[in-house]
């Protein structure tokens, strides 16, 4: 796995944002995968920005879904259906018919989560995933000690993941739902290409084990050692922890600027 240590958030975003815009230019239907969250916002607005100056066209790009919560209706403010719809999808121009997510609100969700996984295969598969990554290691909603393996399927979150969350629902965790369907950690995998973006000394034990720990289910990130194209973007903070974070600047400094991340 390739990690790049930024400044800052902004500098985070601003270069995979430019990624992006490298695989659209080169595939104008691609298929994205997008997290939610305050962590991938940068990558959005640097995104938006490069959309708006005419650098690149998203017009036929395709958005697919990571994870969503259960029970939420799809238009509640804080679904991630109508989250994605306000940050990513109607600031690039994207409208929904270009969107795949699973159905959180299916009467049999284990059908739901199982669909979701044919819909990804069917469009292709994702050409480029974004991650976040949760302060005990989870991606999309794949908590500690999860499937590596794992496919889309029903997950119930860590106290920890809703204590996070909770800043989404007016800092009330009763209204955090216990529930979410994820794509499971083997389902990102597939994935082309995976980008994980962390931010803050929060995340810096996450980003410790994910990149330098043994790959285990106990950090389920770190399942990301296991794929032939996976880049690791950290701020200075995020990257404190990094025994080996002097390396990682150099083998960045010095990679030809054709190859991009």
């Amino acid at each position: 796995m390739e990690v790049v240590i930024v400044p800052d958030a902004a500098a985070g975003g601003e270069l995979i944002s430019e990624a992006m815009a490298k695989l659209l230019r080169r595939k104008p239907d691609a298929l994205l995968g997008v997290a939610t969250g305050s962590t991938p916002l940068p990558i959005y607005q640097a995104l938006t920005a490069k959309v708006r100056s005419g650098s690149v066209d998203t017009s036929r790009a395709r958005i697919a879904q990571l994870d969503e919560y259960v029970g939420l209706p799809a238009d509640h403010p804080e679904s991630y259906r109508s989250v994605l719809r306000r940050e990513v999808l109607e600031p690039l121009g994207i409208g929904m018919d270009a969107f795949l997510g699973p159905d959180g609100t299916a009467e049999d969700i284990q059908a739901a989560c199982e669909a979701y996984d044919r819909s990804l295969a069917e469009a292709g598969g994702v050409d480029l995933q974004l991650l976040g990554i949760g302060t005990d290691g989870h991606i999309g909603f794949n908590e500690p000690c999860s499937s590596l393996a794992s496919r889309t399927r029903i997950k119930t979150l860590t106290e920890q993941t809703r204590v996070d969350n909770a800043r989404f629902f007016d800092g009330d965790i009763e209204q955090v739902p216990h529930h979410v369907i994820t794509q499971g950690i083997g389902t990102i995998l597939e994935a082309r290409h995976l980008v994980l973006l962390a931010t803050g000394e929060g995340k810096a034990d996450a980003v410790a084990a994910t990149v330098e720990g043994p790959v285990a289910a106990v950090c389920p990130a770190s399942a990301l050692q296991l794929h032939p194209h996976a880049t690791v973007v950290v701020d200075e903070a995020a990257a404190s922890k990094l025994k080996l974070a002097d390396y990682f600047r150099h083998t960045y400094a010095n990679k030809p600027d054709w190859q991009g991340i």
